[in-house]
């Protein structure tokens, strides 16, 4: 059997043979808004949101689109935006990460404890270790104990969660100067870190769209029935995705370990990066199912967050109502997708 799929689900913005993106005529109605992409949608809502709190920032009294606030937007992204490329990976594989938020924690504190010894080279190969290792038993429970990736993950969550107890009460580790330039410093307006998570960004969308790898990841998503049946090793596909997407969230702990100028036990819990880096991918279009969606959406939906965030932090919102409003666009940007991809199968 051959692994060119001829019927595996395109990356967003890729159109195959005789795919429905390719069979346009006919239509008596056009309907351009129906017509975008998903990708295209939440930068138009991004840009929305951009001109709306401007208004209302100013109207405050402020400047929502200054460089410091700009700045400001790059930094704070930085970490859930690595997060969420890692955890787009995996849902787009029909999959997902709830360990990823105890992970950043442990590789924090793994890093700043070995780091303190005098060994930055060596705290990071201990990361990338320690994160593939745990995408590795995330990817084997799943794919060969053939638990659901829900329960898989939340479980290796809390043993990972037992253990950062167990072994830590509070911030641990020391790291270097040199090494905290990664998280402060930045290449004329633009933070090192905001580079770092362009790059991480730029490495997925390249496997995604132009690899045999990111095809079998849409197949395995779109139908694991049928991408089997077509010579693809989709337990494979979903084990090496998951130790991405765990080796994205050990980037995301060193990054904020050069922050924290430490590790700490609770960075990763306490920035909600499990629930708020699957919210990031499902605003940028990828479909829970999995098959359908990309990174570039992704980069959107996690800047659209940071932009809701910096407004609501010049306005001084109290942080129920913030909640409040990143549920309701969450749940109105799923609504919408929905809505327009039924139009799209009519």
């Amino acid at each position: 059997m051959t692994d060119n799929l001829h019927t595996t689900p395109a990356p967003e913005g890729v159109a195959l043979p005789g795919s429905p993106g390719d069979r346009k005529v006919g239509r008596a109605k056009p309907r351009p808004w129906s017509d975008l992409g998903s990708t295209q949608v939440v930068y138009l809502a991004l840009l929305a949101t951009i001109v709306v709190g401007w208004i209302l920032v100013a109207i405050d009294g402020g400047n929502l689109l200054t460089l410091e606030t700009v700045v400001g937007v790059q930094q704070r992204s930085a970490a859930l935006g690595i997060v969420a490329v890692g955890q787009t990976l995996a849902i787009l594989a029909g999959s997902l990460d709830l360990s990823v938020a105890y992970l950043i924690s442990l590789s924090s504190l793994v890093a700043a404890e070995i780091m303190e010894a005098g060994s930055v080279p060596g705290a990071i190969t201990a990361v990338i270790a320690v994160s593939a290792l745990v995408g590795l038993v995330n990817g084997v429970v799943i794919t060969k104990l053939k638990v659901h990736a829900f329960i898989a993950t939340l479980g290796v969550a809390l043993i990972i969660k037992g253990v950062v107890d167990h072994l830590y009460d509070g911030p641990a580790g020391r790291v270097p100067e040199s090494f905290q330039h990664l998280g402060y410093d930045r290449v004329g307006p633009v933070p090192v870190s905001a580079l770092l998570w362009a790059a991480v960004a730029v490495a997925a969308w390249f496997l995604l769209s132009r690899t045999r790898y990111g095809y079998r990841v849409y197949a395995v998503g779109g139908d694991p029935d049928v991408a089997r049946l077509s010579g693809v090793r989709t337990d494979r596909v979903v084990i090496v995705t998951h130790i991405l997407c765990s080796l994205c969230a050990g980037i995301a702990g060193l990054l904020l370990a050069s922050r924290l100028g430490a590790g700490a036990p609770t960075v990763g819990t306490d920035g909600g990066y499990d629930l708020e880096s699957i919210a990031a991918v499902v605003l940028g279009g990828t479909a829970l199912a999995g098959g359908r969606g990309g990174v570039a959406g992704t980069v959107g939906g996690v800047l659209l967050l940071a932009v809701l965030d910096s407004v609501f932090n010049q306005l001084e919102v109290n942080s129920f109502f913030k909640d409040v409003v990143r549920g309701v666009v969450i749940v109105a940007a799923v609504a919408v997708y929905a809505r327009r991809a039924g139009r799209k199968r009519l």
